[in-house]
């Protein structure tokens, strides 16, 4: 802790170190007495964590934040106590990071996806919040070995899942490698321990080989007068790690261990050592990368070539700059660092720009396993360089289509994308784009928008997002007239109305746990797929079981007709009979009867899905009378191209067949684009029925038909 005084002694002056030594001050008091799991003073952890972002370069501010970072959450001081101290700025800071620690959920996959929720919405405030966090969660896996193994492996996975790629992503390599290592080390010990001590025994042994290689580099660079430096270093183990799962290779057949790096003043020197490099040695061919001309989107900058020597070693040589080294090491760290340097700002804007975007898409996902899935892809997908007609570089997932390249320009690009161009020639939209392709998207003011099947083409988790956006946005009303159509069928297919099970209370508890701000928003989510009607039913049903007292279970049964006319209860008399609604039974179906508490006896099919569960002593034989005097009703499903198809196809059977039609209802399949429509039919028996759906299956315009369970 004297050692942290030291260097913030030789690092900042004036206002600044009068900031930071308060800080230091007023934390070493909060945390007082204080321990670790590891039995250690806790204040050696803020401490920890500021001199990570003293080498990073950060600003007083940040460091000061460092400090406190824990205070609110574990110490008496508050928010006012804060401000009053340390001002606006550190307090803001400070409560982002508590902010990240401080959330509940019900489930791991809930908590993860809501993690990467809450980090996003606090780096678009402010980007230090972020970086805070991974020194405090870098410190927090050096010192991992102290807490029991189920948590070091809880931590060390959500470490490798998103702490170390967005570390990745803000170009801070200096943080990213390590976690990598460390999560390594955690939830592969043994792989660990295997390379650990592997790696080091064949890096002595070929010590001398990297050793000439930097010793036949400099003089490459005494010969042509530029001055530079020149060194060998290490690949992390969890990239060679990676490297073996991936290609399914042995540590044997790893030879690029160590990369050869050659730092010097300028872009030009760059390329000049560029050219002279493979003047001297053979570059393995598909392994030279050009990241000066094309910035990875992360911005790193560097060029890349992989050389066999001339005593057939294989050595990956990286050339860059100065300043190019200190923004990879640093990443978007470096604008504080050298932000006098005006194309270091720059960098920062263009960092900043994945941050916003991700923000303004974001805010379309109610469902933050959504969000999760989408932003993974945005993070851990492999990039495809393309350029734009006027030499823009474009980077796109693996596998993208002109149309991620269309919604990656502008949303207004993609939802007006008529044909696309790879190369000066028209291609299809589900082409998939190679790295180096010039793409030119053709659009028009006439389009109608994107299609549904689009979905099924786009990679790019925000392209996914804005074509939905626009579903929701220009479709609502028609959204949220399917959305309904097809809970509604839902609910009468399991047996419900939906006005019996979505109340207001109902919807208040289902608002809670799916974020809808309304009926209408709910309604038209499902109508444009956003959610499952599967999703909503289950939750509205089972509300509606727990909300409603024990001996009133009889009302999952929709009444259907009146009294006892053709059915027989054995040995019960006088007893009110009606028919389920939910799977409408006809004569000639197995039956059963359910006894229900003041209202008599309810009969279903036997294989009625709502008797699954039911209790079996309230289950009572039933049979039908010898009677042809009752009618009865019967759905089913009928499918094809248009409604009005169906529709005038079902009635010209049915009337032939001298049945009525007591009702229907339709809808348009999302997936399919075909016509359902329901139908209720009166009749007297199963017979009829049966021949009803024989006669309609034959019919052309119908794809299918099939009795219904409501």
């Amino acid at each position: 802790m004297i050692d942290i005084l030291t260097r913030l002694e030789k690092t900042y002056n004036g206002k600044d170190y009068a900031l930071l030594k308060h800080a230091y001050d007023y934390a070493r008091k909060a945390h007082v007495n204080q321990k670790r799991a590891s039995g250690e003073e806790y204040f050696i952890h803020p401490c920890t964590v500021a001199g990570i972002l003293i080498d990073l370069g950060l600003d007083a501010a940040t460091v000061a934040a460092a400090f406190l970072h824990d205070v609110i959450e574990d110490t008496p001081v508050s928010e006012g106590d804060i401000r009053k101290e340390f001002g606006d700025e550190v307090l803001e800071l400070v409560v982002g990071v508590t902010k990240l620690e401080k959330i509940q959920f019900h489930s791991r996959e809930e908590e993860q996806a809501e993690n990467f929720r809450k980090i996003f919405v606090a780096m678009a405030k402010d980007i230090r919040v972020i970086i805070i966090k991974l020194a405090d969660r870098l410190h927090n896996m050096r010192s991992l070995n102290f807490l029991s193994k189920e948590r070091q492996q809880r931590m060390a996975r959500e470490t490798l899942e998103i702490f170390a790629p967005l570390a990745h992503r803000l170009g801070i390599s200096q943080i990213k490698c390590e976690l990598e290592d460390l999560c390594l080390k955690y939830l592969e010990p043994d792989f660990y321990e295997y390379l650990t001590t592997n790696i080091e025994q064949r890096l002595k042994a070929t010590g001398s080989g990297v050793e000439q290689v930097v010793s036949e580099v400099k003089e490459v660079l005494d010969e042509s007068n530029i001055n530079g430096e020149v060194f060998g270093r290490r690949k992390h183990l969890y990239s060679i790690y990676r490297k073996m799962k991936e290609r399914n290779k042995t540590l044997d057949q790893i030879y690029d261990l160590v990369a050869i790096r050659i730092i010097v003043n300028s872009v030009d020197e760059c390329y000049e050592i560029f050219g002279k490099i493979h003047n001297k040695w053979k570059p393995v061919p598909g392994r030279i990368k050009d990241y000066i001309a094309t910035p990875k989107p992360n911005m790193y900058r560097s060029l890349h070539t992989t050389v066999v020597t001339n005593f057939g070693r294989v050595f990956e040589i990286q050339i860059r700059t100065y300043e190019m080294n200190h923004a990879a090491e640093y990443g978007i760290a470096a604008h504080w660092k050298y932000k006098e340097k005006k194309n270091i700002a720059d960098d920062l804007d263009t960092r900043l720009t994945w941050i916003r975007e991700v923000m303004e898409w974001q805010g379309g996902l109610k469902d933050s396993k959504e969000f999760l899935n989408s932003l993974k892809g945005d993070i851990y997908s492999s990039e495809v360089l393309v350029f734009t007609p006027k030499g823009d570089v474009i980077s796109l997932p693996k596998e993208a289509t002109p149309l991620d390249f269309a919604y990656s320009i502008h949303s207004a690009v993609g939802n007006k994308c008529v044909g696309a161009k790879v190369n000066g020639k028209m291609v299809p939209l589900n082409t998939v784009l190679n790295v180096g392709d010039v793409v030119d998207i053709v659009t028009s003011q006439n389009s109608k928008g994107p299609s549904w099947d689009w979905l099924k083409i786009v990679k790019s988790s925000s392209a996914r997002v804005k074509i939905r956006q626009f579903f929701k946005r220009e479709m609502k009303d028609e959204n949220v007239k399917t959305g309904k159509l097809m809970l509604d069928a839902e609910a009468k297919r399991r047996g419900f109305s939906l006005s019996e099970i979505l109340n207001d209370d109902a919807f208040l508890h289902l608002a809670t746990k799916m974020s809808f701000n309304g009926q209408d928003e709910m309604f038209a989510s499902i109508g444009y797929g956003a959610v499952s009607v599967n999703q909503v039913i289950v939750k509205l049903i089972d509300y509606h079981r727990r909300s409603l007292p024990q001996q009133e279970v009889t009302k999952f049964f929709k009444t259907g007709k009146k009294g006892e006319g053709g059915v027989k209860v054995k040995g019960m008399a006088g007893l009110l009979v009606r028919f389920a609604g939910c799977c409408n039974p006809v004569p000639g179906d197995d039956i059963v009867g359910f006894v229900s508490r003041g209202y008599g006896v309810t009969v279903h099919r036997k294989d009625c899905p709502n008797l699954k569960h039911t209790e079996e002593d309230r289950l009572i034989e039933v049979s039908w009378a010898d009677t042809n005097d009752s009618v009865y009703n019967a759905g089913i499903r009928v499918v094809g191209a248009t409604q009005t198809e169906v529709l005038t196809t079902v009635a010209a059977v049915v009337a032939q067949l001298k049945l009525d039609i007591v009702s229907t209802n339709g809808r348009i399949d999302i997936k399919t684009k075909q016509a359902v429509v329901e139908f209720h039919i009166r009749l007297n028996s199963k017979d009829e029925l049966n021949n009803l759906i024989t006669k309609l299956s034959q019919e052309p315009k119908i794809a299918d038909v099939y009795r219904t369970t409501n």
